[in-house]
């Protein structure tokens, strides 16, 4: 420590969920007398839901503020120094300090750290594309990118949008754009929307998304993104070897990457998917006062026992909880995933939590699979809509290894069953006995989880030994 000080300094680089979870955990356990903590941010905004930003341009959120959880002044009324439009581009571990440089005025200086917290977030991927920096191209990771998608919409009067591919981010967005009344293409490199799925459940939000009236081009790469001949050379065209869709507005939803190259400069571990490496404290290893989290760091997947990058605001927070806790002289950890996640395409709900086939393959793992169809209701109840649901179980053991779902209201929030069924290695046979609550105007007698699991289970016990 400095001698200059006489209490403990914390530094956060990044002003969204991980890092000012971590900010606000180590405060409560921590007064200013005790540590003093110094935030650097490079955006305009703190402490947001990035996850909200397509139901932002859609129309289903009115306005940006709704999605900011806490403001900078609020920030700092609780004796955080946090510095907005602050970027740091260097980190010195060996000196305990980092550099940072003002974003508008460029004016560079030093900060000095006792503990160090790193939550960078992930960047968009951006194919590296002739016209791909042209005015109309938008990314969508940040609520500065939101709001430059949204200046855009009102710049243009043209209605046709073209989405670059067909994940969560791909889907939410052609959402977002059929609710503002354009014409939308989505290009997408895969077979299907959605690869967080199986190709067979892919296909069901394929087909839904075309009777929302998307055209859906799957199997494609985007080779070059064309422009027009005004002044601005705005964005008119997507083309790919086989195609041109024309576009007043492209929005790439191709996925993101840990933003770790400060990290990486700085010799921290990295992993396979380019994530910092942390235990189950979230301190980097190797590195007693440093810790990460959120988007930037490789998490354990609890079934297949393989470190994944999964990009996910729920994480960030709790990983935010257990490092301010840390840094704030308390115990806790965060001892991994099994992968879950929901999203939807107007009243289409998608969720899958687990292991896919291809995982479960790429893991060693042998399985059965099954698939069944049943409603979000009792039958003859009014509104019952149809679900589709699809189990993985190990062979031999019968262990549960994934759960997709697919179908209308109230299909998404089932995979949270098999959330907690994965995380407490439940087999498929145990969940046949689960009790949940039920009532014609919830489910059908038998839950659509639970139809799944007795079909699953009869298929482990026919399963050659």
């Amino acid at each position: 420590m400095s001698m200059s000080r006489t209490k403990e300094r914390l530094v956060v680089i990044g002003g969204d969920a991980a890092g000012m979870s971590a900010a606000s955990q180590a405060r409560r356990l921590k007064g200013p007398d005790q540590l003093e903590i110094v935030a650097f941010e490079r955006g305009h905004f703190s402490s947001y839901s990035a996850c909200g930003i397509p139901y932002w341009v859609g129309g289903d959120v009115d306005s940006r503020d709704r999605l900011i959880a806490r403001t900078p002044e609020e920030h700092r009324a609780r004796a955080i120094d946090l510095r907005m439009r602050t970027e740091v581009t260097e980190i010195d571990v060996a000196r305990g300090r980092v550099r940072a440089r003002d974003v508008d005025s460029g004016a560079e200086s030093w900060t000095s750290y006792d503990k160090l917290v790193i939550a960078t977030g992930a960047r968009p991927i951006r194919p590296d594309l002739p016209g791909v920096d042209a005015p109309g191209v938008h990314g969508v990771q940040t609520l500065d990118d939101g709001q430059a998608l949204l200046d855009s919409l009102a710049a243009t009067p043209g209605r046709r949008a073209v989405v670059v591919g067909a994940g969560y981010i791909g889907v939410e967005m052609a959402e977002a754009m059929i609710n503002r009344g354009y014409e939308v293409t989505v290009v997408n490199r895969g077979s299907q929307p959605m690869a967080t799925l199986d190709p067979d459940m892919g296909r069901l939000v394929n087909r839904a998304m075309e009777g929302l009236g998307i055209t859906m081009v799957n199997d494609a790469e985007v080779t070059k993104i064309l422009t027009g001949d005004g002044a601005g050379r705005r964005v008119r065209a997507v083309g790919t070897d086989a195609a041109e869709y024309p576009a007043d507005v492209v929005i790439l939803g191709i996925g993101v990457r840990p933003e770790t190259a400060l990290a990486q400069a700085a010799g921290l571990p990295l992993g396979a998917h380019g994530g910092l490496l942390t235990d189950l404290a979230m301190r980097v290893r190797g590195h007693e006062n440093i810790w990460s989290g959120g988007d930037c760091v490789e998490v354990l997947d609890l079934v297949s026992g393989r470190m994944r990058h999964i990009a996910l605001g729920t994480h960030a927070n709790k990983h935010g909880q257990v490092i301010g806790t840390n840094v704030g002289g308390g115990y806790a950890t965060f001892p991994g995933v099994v992968g879950t996640a929901v999203s939807k395409v107007c009243d289409l709900e998608i969720a899958r939590t687990g292991l896919r086939e291809k995982d479960a393959r790429r893991a060693g793992l042998q399985y059965e699979t099954v698939v069944i169809e049943s409603t979000s209701r009792a039958g003859y109840y009014p509104d019952a809509a149809p679900m589709t649901v699809k189990m993985l179980a190990e062979r031999r053991t019968g262990r549960l290894l994934g759960v997709q779902i697919v179908g209308r209201e109230g299909a998404a929030k089932r995979v949270d069953i098999a959330a907690v069924a994965l995380t407490a290695q439940m087999t498929v046979e145990e969940m046949t006995a689960l009790d949940l609550g039920y009532a014609p105007p919830f489910s059908p007698v038998w839950d659509p989880v639970l139809v799944a699991a007795r079909k699953a289970a009869a298929a482990v016990a026919k399963a050659p030994r």
